[in-house]
């Protein structure tokens, strides 16, 4: 349905100029955008392709010259990205999953279901789960026995929750996220040997080739509020406690957190990033894509790691790092750059050899 430019604005906080009756009924990219659409002009490069489009409005940025774009009216956030979420939150069209409690969805009789709660098609309710008010099931989710879910939580298709899990207010899963599997957690009887290689970071010695024990997973999986995760990811079961992810922080796709782990507040974990069993992470902590934490190490507040980075060994607050092993980033850097020099500077050495033991022939 349509939105008046000023009701957008006002809606996302931000300031307007120009026909604030107008209104868009859609979002779209400034070159590709039509006469109703809201196109998203976040800044000066993106504006220059207003001319390709249709667009009558745009999303701008503070003190942008809208109309010798000639557009018929603009919002001007202080931040446009951010200015983004809210407009994205206005336009979401939504999944169009059905109101109630589908016919072919199989609800435990021990379970409870708040008020306002929504079970999709083929959806399983354990026995003594709980789902507070709000909470939308989508199709084909699983909640085992003894789940908690908080109000106002959003499950999409085929997402997994398993036993005793605690899911927090407002949580959004995105399609087949998997929680509370076992974690891999294994044992031998004797020694083995990559025991023996850990601890001497060299041979294995004369250890012998044994099988390997499960270890059962006793804890479970405690999210907090407002916590998002993305597709196919998995958080799993604690050995004995919990593991636990803090509120607010939001997960990509493809992404594995093992058992034991303890995932602060507000941190940002990118895509196909692998946290290892007993690795602790603080808050408001970044994980770029592919990155990984070996097993029980410390990671400090705000930590930032880089893309594809390993990270071995514990780190301070406030760090940012980059490679395999993971260091500072200034540092690495500076490696990189001698890397790349490194077959030149191979071939100068070269080169004064060549030069030495020819003088040392003449003389």
């Amino acid at each position: 349905m349509p939105h008046r430019l000023d009701d957008i604005a006002r809606a996302i906080g931000a300031a307007f100029a120009g026909d604030g009756a107008l209104e868009v009924t859609g979002v779209a990219e400034p070159a590709g955008a039509g006469p109703s659409d809201l196109a998203m002009a976040l800044k000066p490069e993106f504006a220059a392709q207003l001319g390709a489009g249709q667009a009558r409005a745009a999303v701008m940025w503070d003190g942008a010259d809208w109309a010798a774009l000639g557009l018929q009216g603009a919002i001007l956030p202080r931040r446009p990205r951010h200015a983004m979420a809210g407009v994205s939150r206005l336009f979401d069209p939504g999944q169009h999953f059905a109101d109630g409690i589908h016919p072919s969805a199989v609800i435990e009789p021990t379970a409870e279901l708040g008020t306002d709660v929504h079970v999709g098609p083929l959806s399983v309710i354990g026995p003594r789960a709980r789902i507070e008010a709000g909470t939308v099931i989508g199709p084909q989710v699983f909640v085992g026995a003894d789940a908690q879910i908080g109000p106002g939580g959003f499950l999409r298709e085929q997402v997994s929750i398993g036993a005793r899990a605690r899911i927090g207010a407002r949580v959004h899963l995105q399609p087949g996220v998997r929680i509370g599997g076992d974690g891999f957690s294994f044992v031998t009887p004797e020694v083995s040997g990559v025991e023996a290689v850990r601890a001497s970071l060299g041979d294995q010695g004369d250890t012998a080739a044994q099988a390997y024990v499960r270890i059962h997973s006793l804890g479970a999986v405690s999210i907090g509020d407002d916590v998002e995760i993305g597709a196919n990811s998995t958080i799993d079961n604690g050995t004995v406690r919990d593991t636990i992810v803090g509120d607010r922080t939001k997960i990509d796709n493809l992404v594995q957190i093992g058992h034991n782990v303890i995932l602060g507040e507000d941190c940002l974990i990118c895509a196909h990033a692998a946290i290892a069993g007993s690795a602790r992470i603080g808050n408001h902590v970044v994980l770029g894509g592919k990155a990984g934490v070996s097993d029980n190490i410390v990671l400090g507040d705000r930590v930032i790691v880089g893309g594809g980075s390993i990270v071995l060994s514990n780190v301070p607050a406030g760090r940012a790092l980059l490679g395999y092993p993971a260091t500072k980033m200034d540092a690495q850097i500076e490696s990189y750059k001698a890397l790349r020099r490194l077959p030149r500077l191979m071939r100068d050495v070269a080169a004064l050899q060549k030069a030495v033991f020819k003088r040392g022939d003449s003389d």
